[in-house]
């Protein structure tokens, strides 16, 4: 008899904690005083029992029962039990509000008011709007304004490519792309031989640094060579070159009065006319004015 007993006072207490366990994991303090209220809504997707009630952020309750409210077809009656401490007042309201990943939350509003809720009374129930629903209704008028001209943007980009000229711009730049190549291997080359160009440049700069080595040399032998004494004795023979050019140029020397007097020169030439005729009668005549006689 007593082995009966103990078999079932053991059923009871492992029912007992089966049960309180359950409502432990639900997040139920079935040892802490709560206060009741309830909230009716049109739609609560995503709110589970135990789902958090906070004010502010901070959480003071949670939900304890969802069910259908049959005798007021289209809402949902939520049980919330909230800490006893708290108080209520009317006109707060009751909102159920959806994060991004679909789980759904109550938030009290709470009112401006002294009066108080008794516990047991049936808050507003509203249920605000997600996430995905503020997006929709912010994107759907943009994306309402800016489909025409996507659908426009797409049009003219078809004609671009369906237009034959495209295909010629491609080849086009592919024969660009192709001498650009070329030309940077031509550039490619021309700098690898940069330094033999460089090598070459200072051989000419090194000769040229020798000829002027070789003119400066020159120009002390000539500095050397009495080069001043030589332009002093071309600076005395212009100086009688003048003199002479002067004294033709006078008409009191003889060989200006010579160059100047017309009837000395007019005497001179009939003096050599005289002279040739003479020569000629000569050569006619010889014997006139030469005579031989034998002994």
């Amino acid at each position: 008899m007593k082995r009966n007993f103990f078999i079932g006072l053991s059923v009871l207490v492992a029912l007992f904690i089966l049960y309180f366990g359950l409502e432990f994991l639900k997040g139920v303090n079935m040892f802490k005083a709560a206060n009741y209220y309830t909230a009716s809504f049109t739609n609560v997707a995503g709110l589970q029992i135990s789902a958090p009630v906070s004010v502010n952020g901070f959480k003071v309750g949670q939900v304890s029962n969802v069910r259908y409210e049959y005798d007021n077809p289209g809402h949902v009656l939520v049980e919330m039990s909230l800490d006893k401490e708290l108080k209520v007042p009317q006109g707060s309201k009751a909102v159920i509000e959806a994060d991004i990943l679909g789980t759904a939350t109550v938030r009290l509003d709470m009112a401006a008011n002294t009066n108080y809720h008794n516990v047991g009374d049936k808050l507003i129930g509203e249920t605000a709007s997600g996430m995905m629903d503020k997006v929709s209704a912010d994107l759907m008028p943009s994306l309402g304004r800016i489909l025409p001209t996507v659908d426009t943007l797409l049009t003219n980009v078809n004609a671009l490519v369906a237009d034959p000229a495209l295909a010629v711009s491609v080849a086009r730049l592919d024969q660009i792309t192709a001498s650009l190549a070329s030309t940077l291997n031509s550039l490619n080359r021309s700098v690898a031989e940069l330094p033999a160009v460089m090598r070459n440049v200072q051989g000419i700069t090194e000769n040229l640094d020798s000829m002027s080595g070789n003119l400066n040399r020159l120009t002390a032998s000539l500095d050397n060579a009495g080069i001043e004494a030589t332009m002093q004795n071309v600076q005395a023979v212009s100086l009688q070159l003048k003199e002479l050019t002067e004294a033709l140029n006078s008409d009191q020397s003889s060989v200006g009065q010579l160059l100047h007097d017309p009837q000395l020169y007019n005497n001179l030439n009939n003096a050599a006319a005289s002279l040739d005729s003479l020569l000629i009668d000569v050569k006619k005549n010889p014997k006139r004015y030469i005579s031989i006689k034998l002994l």
